[in-house]
């Protein structure tokens, strides 16, 4: 059964990481720096997952429908909900917070016009600076979740993981322009009569 299959089980363990990320955090006496690190450990197996997934489905033929849903919804998730527990524990604040509205919003712009051109059957393929865009996001928040707890390996934890947040979200931003282009045409076509 396809919903059973490797690729779709790791997108369900992704799904599954969003809310043990999100305790790692919210938990009474949280964050700490244990608590911290694992949320890290949580985070980044999640986020190995988001290349396995798709790439096990390509290799071993077993794409599903189901799959080529969850897997950007998976990855809206974790992406959404671990920018809201960093900036509830104050890690992203001040200015930096634009950068982290500014990928929510293009998340949610993009899925709306998936999901609109969906019902109009055109398919909007997820490109290469998509994919890199998605690295560049959980690279960020890898280095955002553990913070100052970081330090003792890397002093500046923090301030590397700010700076990918930035450049997350200037290719965040171009590449919803790159989807709304594509979108456009389709928005802004006559309803029919």
């Amino acid at each position: 059964m396809s919903a059973l299959n490797l690729p779709n089980i790791l997108t369900y363990g992704r799904i599954l990481a969003v809310p043990a990320v999100v305790a790692c955090f919210a938990l009474p006496g949280t964050p700490t720096d244990t608590s911290r690190w694992v949320a890290l450990a949580i985070f980044a197996a999640a986020a190995i997952t988001d290349f396995f997934d798709g790439y096990l489905a390509r290799a071993w033929k077993q794409q599903s429908s189901l799959g080529r849903m969850l897997d950007p919804i998976a990855d809206k998730l974790l992406v959404s909900a671990s920018l809201m527990v960093l900036v509830d524990a104050q890690t992203i604040h001040g200015l930096s917070l634009i950068a982290a509205v500014i990928i929510l919003c293009r998340e949610i712009l993009v899925s709306g016009l998936r999901e609109f051109l969906a019902e109009l059957r055109v398919s909007v393929p997820v490109t290469r600076l998509a994919k890199w865009k998605t690295t560049a996001q959980l690279v960020a928040l890898g280095f955002l979740i553990v913070g100052d707890a970081g330090n003792v390996v890397y002093p500046w934890t923090t301030l590397t993981g700010i700076l990918l947040l930035w450049v997350s979200a200037l290719l965040t931003l171009y590449t919803g322009w790159d989807y709304f282009r594509s979108g456009v045409v389709h928005l802004m076509a006559d309803e029919p009569k």
